[in-house]
């Protein structure tokens, strides 16, 4: 479960602005989506390949 206190003064919006960054890092909801259809493992491996590829293309072209 995650918890956030509230500092005395602080605003509900920024509350709540936390609370959503934490519980972004959480991955509750990636999993979830990922989850509602079988996705076999070869189709998997090839996202991650592509992602790397691609991840990798970007850090090229930053250092050129």
């Amino acid at each position: 479960m995650i918890m956030i206190n509230i500092k005395d003064g602080e605003s509900l919006d920024k509350a709540l602005k936390r609370f959503k960054k934490k519980f972004e890092k959480t991955g509750v909801l990636r999993e979830l989506r990922s989850r509602q259809a079988y996705e076999k493992k070869s189709v998997t491996r090839r996202t991650e390949v592509k992602k790397a590829i691609y991840i990798q293309g970007l850090n090229q072209e930053g250092q050129a």
